[in-house]
């Protein structure tokens, strides 16, 4: 009697299983992809001397070195005849940071984060030794210090950066901003720059040792949260009589701090500042220059873990009106910055011509990291205190991953209760290619039974706000996307 109900009994808890297995079906979501051009943090195009919203320069020429100018704002963010950005770049000379000897205009820099926060943007910021023109020159009182400028025998450099006042003052400039600014959530990057006009690195592997170091770990000692993004080649031009072939940027580390391929150089991302340069088919930069001496600088792998950021030559009315390039000219050119894993670039705040239009969308939905969510799976019942088990296939079409550690987050949501719950993924690591997330996470013990909307988004660490939009259909006016709705039952154990 006792065996017949033993298998009565489990008959009975057999059925019961199989009816729950029923009932739970796995939810499969197969999200639709979208090509519109996704405007997201640290990619795409930025603003140079200027926020979302102001007025584009005129004709083929561009400003820059001198201090920040505010446009009057009416409120409309749209960039015309320009992609919207999430970045404003702004490159300002030394002696108008320091007026005055170790007295620094901080509310410049403040005002300017400040506003690029408030025009939806973060800000890259280059502060320049000097440039050519006489009222771009260095910091009057170092003028006086050091005196008339010199001959050097060198391009573009008005001071001699061996005098031991040079690494005093300017190096304790960049020491003064670090020390105000390293990891400021407005800050997208600073530019490493310390010799040649406009900061290029002209002649940069002419100094000493000693003096190159000190002036690198100016940055490097002072930006330890903060992106440093370096200049790996000698500058925007040859040397005279020198063959431009970059200069080991093994070189640059003291202690070990670099390996000579690029991926142990504290992160530090790199730049170029004349992307597009074919003007003269002798000598030019993206023939001539770039893609050995990338290699040649250690860099080619820096991507991995740090932004890649491009610089036009000139600006694209240029390139049409001047240099009258192709399609197929400014295709091939925007191929080779893809090759580099270009993450963001400074097209001057220059109007893009109406008939590249194309090319550029095309371009930025390559540009940086791009996530399309091709799968998502999860169970239609859970249970209190139960697990929640998740699986997710992701593609990023993009060519680099992204550099800010944002979550994969999802949101559990009706009119009575609304949880968030962060998964464990490092989306720092989603590089190009495909992707897979599987994770068990856990319904909280507080939580209501009923129905609710699942939704899932990639959000701030901080305030769980989503920030970054998907390559995939539905978002919700909150940002979060929706995957389905799920039942949450008690758990009876």
């Amino acid at each position: 009697m006792k065996t017949i109900f033993f298998y009565l009994l489990c008959g009975l808890l057999g059925q019961t299983f199989l009816m729950a297995q029923e009932n739970n079906v796995i939810m499969k979501v197969k999200p639709k992809e979208i090509n519109d051009v996704l405007t997201n943090p640290g990619i795409g195009f930025t603003t140079f001397q200027r926020f979302n919203g102001d007025d584009l320069n005129e004709g083929i020429r561009w400003t820059e070195g001198l201090p920040i100018v505010y446009q009057n704002f009416d409120g409309d963010l749209t960039n015309k005849n320009y992609p919207q950005t999430t970045i404003a770049y702004f490159r300002v000379n030394w002696r108008f940071l320091e007026p005055e000897c170790q007295q620094y205009n901080w509310p410049m820099i403040d005002k300017a984060l400040k506003t690029a926060a408030e025009r939806g943007q973060t800000l890259m910021l280059r502060i320049s030794p000097y440039e050519a023109e006489a009222e771009k020159d260095v910091p009057g009182w170092y003028r006086e210090m050091v005196g008339p400028e010199k001959q050097q025998g060198i391009a573009k450099w008005r001071v001699d950066p061996e005098d031991p006042r040079y690494i005093k003052y300017f190096g304790g400039m960049i020491k003064a901003l670090g020390q105000r600014y390293d990891g400021h959530p407005d800050l997208e990057s600073v530019d490493v720059s310390f010799i040649g006009y406009w900061g290029e690195g002209e002649g940069s592997h002419l100094l000493s040792d000693p003096s190159r170091l000190a002036l690198i770990n100016a940055y490097l000692d002072n930006f330890k949260k903060t992106t440093l993004t370096f200049q790996p080649l000698n500058g925007d031009a040859p040397d005279p009589g020198v063959l431009v072939n970059g200069t080991n940027i093994a070189a640059y580390w003291p202690d070990g701090r670099n390996n000579g391929t690029g991926t142990q150089m504290r992160n530090l991302g790199w730049r170029l500042d004349c992307h597009g340069d074919l003007r003269r088919s002798e000598w030019n930069h993206m023939t001539d220059v770039y893609p050995e001496d990338i290699i040649k600088s250690g860099m080619s792998e820096a991507w991995r873990k740090a932004p890649v950021t491009l610089e036009i030559c000139g600006t694209f009315l240029s390139w049409l009106q001047k240099q009258k390039y192709s399609e197929e000219t400014v295709e091939y050119i925007f191929e080779q910055g893809l090759k580099w894993h270009v993450s963001s670039f400074n097209a001057k705040s220059s109007a893009v011509p109406k008939e590249w239009r194309p090319l550029v969308d095309n371009w930025l939905n390559k540009m940086g990291y791009r996530f399309v969510l091709r799968r998502f799976t999860y169970p239609s019942v859970v249970t209190v205190q139960g697990q929640l088990r998740i699986t997710s296939w992701w593609e990023n079409k993009g060519v680099a991953p992204i550099y800010k550690d944002y979550k994969f987050a999802l949101r559990i949501k009706n009119t009575e209760k609304t949880v968030i719950l962060s998964t464990s993924a490092n989306i720092l690591n989603w590089f190009p290619g495909d992707i897979v997330h599987d994770e068990n996470l856990y319904i909280p013990h507080d939580m209501p039974v009923g129905t609710y909307e699942l939704e899932i988004a990639i959000v701030s660490p901080v305030s769980y706000e989503p920030k970054v939009k998907l390559a995939i259909d539905g978002v919700n006016e909150d940002g979060w996307y929706p995957m389905g709705k799920i039942e949450i039952k008690e758990n009876k154990q």
